[in-house]
């Protein structure tokens, strides 16, 4: 059994009465004492943040207090031990010392002596706990910034949700339309929570066949069902101590449904076919691309189900709403890719940019990486919300001499306007700000025609 945050100090003797009296001595002070008559597997129940110090006598049968000081360095080299040694083991004392040993004490001993070292043990373990919890907050805070690119007020507020929610036990429920980056989010919530030493485990129930499912999530013994010859463990049980990731939980059957929500309140995980209840310490995050509370009121989605998994939700904003963060990831994924290939870096003319920020980007971030990566490759794409005016979704990472990059940036310019509705070419002229004739010569010496535009007026060209 694991020593609680609440024991601030471990004492370890195997002396009784010596035990008992400093044991007195500590408690009368207001300090919550665990006592001990030995210190084997005293490491295994210390977690590596235990807010603790621990008390040993030096000399004892088993392991020892200098074995024992090895041991509990081995997992946390700052946790503070204090050594009590026996009169005139001055050597041994120096020994502690050298080996890392906070302080010690020789018998006999003042009891205010142990209750001063024990008091400024405890402050320096919280200074060192509270500068380790500020280091790990500056690296969650980095690895976020790594992982979900963007400094849009939508990506800073999703950041610090993340942020706050990996910390707790709560299950999650991510809302975000396909390719919004679903696992993402959900990578960063297991990585930056106390479970990331767990395993982490992906499951899309949408691509399961129904004849499947629920043996592939809580598992089988053998004789379940026609061919279950020996037990599977499902991936419920498989992601014990972790955290499970189950996208497009809307494609889930009712009757699985009903064994998640058991899952969920009990924590437990029955296997088909068997009788035992396997208790599981997982974190369930689910997600989906519909809203799951329409399902319920439609009866494709069970309303309890739909309620126990949203206590905390995270809504994952589309692309379109993030403004310039569009710009940033393009970038960077195509950095990633240009890297990855050994190819030479390239940058964002004026006139793509504007061709990017234009795009409403239906498939979200995984659309933009994949223009991303053809971008870095030297291919020519087009863009899907140009396809009435290929013309207009024209993407090159060659954009030649000045010359030809100001062409290529009015080309642009004109191409995603024709993209809007304009009743006439007056309106076109009117909203690129050139007289008509212009607009003419212009439409002509870049390949484009107004027939194209979203809608207008013959009677005006």
């Amino acid at each position: 059994m694991s020593i609680d945050n609440q024991t601030q100090v471990v004492l370890i003797d195997d002396d009784p009465h010596l035990r008992q009296a400093l044991c007195q001595t500590l408690d009368l002070a207001g300090l919550k004492v665990l006592p001990l008559g030995e210190a084997a597997g005293l490491t295994a129940r210390l977690s590596r943040d235990w807010p603790g110090v621990v008390v040993s006598d030096i000399r004892m049968p088993g392991m020892d207090g200098l074995e024992l000081l090895a041991e509990l360095h081995g997992q946390d080299p700052d946790l503070p031990v204090l050594l009590i040694t026996g009169h005139g083991d001055v050597p041994l004392a120096v020994q502690a010392m050298r080996a890392g040993a906070y302080d010690f004490l020789e018998k006999p001993f003042a009891s205010d002596a142990l209750l001063d070292s024990v008091r400024r043990a405890l402050a320096l373990r919280r200074l060192v706990l509270d500068n380790r919890s500020l280091r790990l907050a500056l690296s969650d805070r980095q690895q976020l910034s790594t992982r979900l690119v963007g400094h849009s007020p939508q990506m800073l507020r999703l950041r610090e949700q993340i942020g706050a929610l990996a910390a707790t036990k709560a299950d999650v429920l991510i809302l975000g339309e396909t390719g919004a980056g679903k696992e993402v989010v959900a990578r960063a919530l297991h990585d930056l929570s106390s479970r990331r030493s767990g395993p982490f485990v992906a499951i899309n129930a949408g691509a399961l066949a129904e004849s499947v499912v629920e043996s592939e999530l809580f598992g089988h013994e053998p004789g379940a069902f026609t061919g279950a010859q020996k037990r599977r463990i499902g991936k419920f049980e498989f992601a014990n101590g972790g955290t499970l990731f189950l996208d497009e939980i809307e494609s889930m059957s009712l009757d699985v449904q009903v064994k998640l929500l058991r899952l969920l309140q009990e924590r437990v995980v029955e296997r088909l076919g068997g009788n035992q209840l396997i208790p599981l310490d997982i974190r369930i995050i689910a997600a989906t691309k519909e809203d799951l509370r329409q399902a319920a009121d439609q009866g494709r989605f069970r309303a309890d189900l739909y309620y126990r998994l949203n206590v905390a939700p995270l809504r994952i904003p589309p692309l379109r709403e993030r403004g310039e963060d569009a710009l940033m990831l393009f970038q960077h994924f195509a950095d990633e890719a240009s890297s990855r290939h050994g190819l030479p870096l390239h940058e964002l003319q004026p006139g793509q940019r504007a061709l990017l920020l234009r795009h409403s980007w239906p498939g979200n971030v995984r659309e933009l990486q994949n223009a991303a990566e053809r971008f870095a490759l030297g291919l020519e794409l087009a863009l899907d919300n140009a396809q009435d005016n290929p013309a207009a979704g024209v993407l090159t990472s060659t954009p030649g001499g000045l010359s030809e990059q100001v062409e290529q940036f009015e080309k642009s310019l004109i191409a995603a306007e024709l993209t809007r509705p304009h009743s006439s070419v007056r309106s076109l002229a009117e909203a690129l700000g050139v007289p008509r004739k212009t607009l003419h010569d212009k439409l002509r010496k870049h390949g484009l025609n107004f027939a194209d535009s979203a809608s207008h007026s013959a009677d005006d060209e």
